[in-house]
């Protein structure tokens, strides 16, 4: 297989699965994080390496490694692999999923931003989400008539905080989740529920359905509920891990414990809250959005660098939102008919952010 961002948390993750059932690990494609690069190219052993940037190039230790996004594709391209995991973060990660797809190969995809910017241009055929929520919801799946369907979301880093301190919080405590620690960009698009409002984008287009809603689940071990026109719900209970997803999405099945199971005694109970949007002012155009999926680009273009932004200590937690809702609000009429209308689109909205 082909991994994209091979030293994030699903990366390494996706890398305990090829080990634990001694699978091969063609090209490994990472960023800076050169250290723990090495550590895996030594163990897998990978055919080809690709990096983010050419000054690191002297610091890795493989024969055949290049740098830049044109590598990643030129990888995908050239590789023997049938299936290319894509784990890479932001809007980067879109034209290796169009390259896998014109390439013929099977996509496990943790990118979300793929399918929020581009759903419309994505062949699904062989696509496998690796997300907690949408393995969750194929996972309940059953030959039955589905009303609607519900994920769950942490609540984030400030999920208790009182709403008026949320103005003066700092870059160390929005990333300070309660339940896991994942990267950066994740831990903050938690905290402001902008990372939901993608899942549900996402599992528009993979259910084709627009009856979605999240609710939060603070202990993270309900990942998905589908509600049923008889007027039962089945939920989706497990211990949270990647490693169970992504076996799925690259074995196809797997008959073999991942996980521990929960034990329900020990968890003792579970609390469900409404997600408001006076705590997560993103969810005022959830239904907006639903509606029109044309504006995941606008979205995710605004947030990329409203957290960027916010990372650098240049504007406020609160200010991420505020930027998002602005931006939706200018491009709201925002329609692709084309992928060059999508790699458009989002430049403008980046333009119109900076300011």
């Amino acid at each position: 297989m082909i991994v994209l961002g091979s030293t994030g948390s699903i990366g390494v993750n996706t890398l305990n699965i090829a080990r634990k059932f001694n699978l091969n690990v063609e090209v490994l494609v990472a960023g800076t994080n050169i250290a723990v690069l090495n550590e895996q190219i030594k163990e897998f052993n990978p055919k080809k390496v690709v990096i983010a940037n050419k000054e690191d190039l002297h610091k890795v230790n493989h024969h055949d490694v290049s740098f830049g996004e044109d590598e990643i594709l030129n990888a995908i391209e050239n590789s023997n692999s049938q299936t290319v995991v894509n784990s890479l973060v932001g809007f980067l990660g879109l034209k290796p999923t169009l390259k896998a797809i014109e390439c013929g190969k099977k996509i496990a995809l943790a990118n979300k931003e793929s399918l929020v910017v581009a759903g419309k241009f994505i062949d699904q055929t062989k696509l496998k989400p690796i997300d907690s929520e949408h393995f969750g919801l194929w996972y309940l799946l059953q030959d039955k008539k589905i009303d609607s369907m519900l994920v769950t979301a942490s609540g984030g880093s400030f999920r208790d905080y009182d709403i008026q301190e949320l103005k003066n919080v700092s870059i160390k405590e929005a990333l300070n989740h309660p339940n896991w620690s994942m990267g950066n960009k994740i831990t903050i698009d938690s905290a402001t529920m902008t990372n939901k409002m993608f899942e549900l984008v996402e599992a528009a287009w993979l259910f084709g359905t627009k009856k979605l809603d999240a609710i939060i689940e603070t202990k993270s071990l309900i990942h998905a509920l589908v509600n049923f026109t008889d007027g039962s719900t089945t939920a989706h209970i497990a211990n949270a891990s990647m490693q169970l997803p992504i076996a799925y999405a690259i074995l196809g099945r797997c008959d073999e414990e991942i996980l521990k199971p929960v034990d329900l005694i020990e968890v003792a109970n579970l609390e469900f809250r409404k997600i408001q949007k006076d705590r997560y002012p993103i969810w005022e155009v959830k239904d907006e959005i639903l509606n029109n999926l044309d504006l995941g680009v606008v979205l995710n273009a605004a947030n990329e660098v409203a957290v960027d932004k916010f990372l650098k200590s240049q504007i406020g937690f609160l200010d991420i939102s505020k930027i998002s809702l602005k931006a939706l609000n200018k491009f709201n009429n925002a329609k692709a008919t084309t992928v060059e209308d999508i790699f458009e689109i989002d430049k403008e909205v980046r333009k119109f952010c900076e300011f």
